[in-house]
């Protein structure tokens, strides 16, 4: 909002004009890009619709967390590609690693 501007006076503008805005009771906000995760806490979400065009505006306390692009091969997977496709663990690994843990991907990869 404006500051010093009356929120009843900007309230009755922003009908006028269209705009209407709804604050969202959220708890945490969590945005997920390819390679990390930005957490905001405490924060305060506001939905503005202007014209039919939603749009969210976020205020808050913002953390960054990583995200391991590496897919989880549990030994059991290994196992599994290594009797299916006949050969070893470290070629079931490297073919699990290769595949981002897709076991049917590699396997095929495996007997082609």
């Amino acid at each position: 909002m404006i500051p010093g501007m009356n929120p009843r006076k900007m309230a009755q503008m922003m009908k006028r004009m269209g705009i209407q805005q709804v604050e969202i009771p959220a708890t945490e906000v969590i945005i997920r890009t390819p390679d990390k995760e930005l957490i905001i806490t405490d924060p305060q979400v506001s939905k503005v619709n202007m014209m039919g065009q939603e749009t969210l505006q976020i205020v808050g306390d913002i953390h960054e967390r990583e995200i391991s692009t590496e897919p989880d091969i549990s030994e059991d997977d290994i196992k599994t590609v290594m009797e299916q496709a006949n050969v070893s663990e470290e070629d079931a690994r490297k073919a699990l690693e290769e595949n981002k843990g897709d076991l049917a991907a590699s396997i095929m990869s495996l007997q082609n």
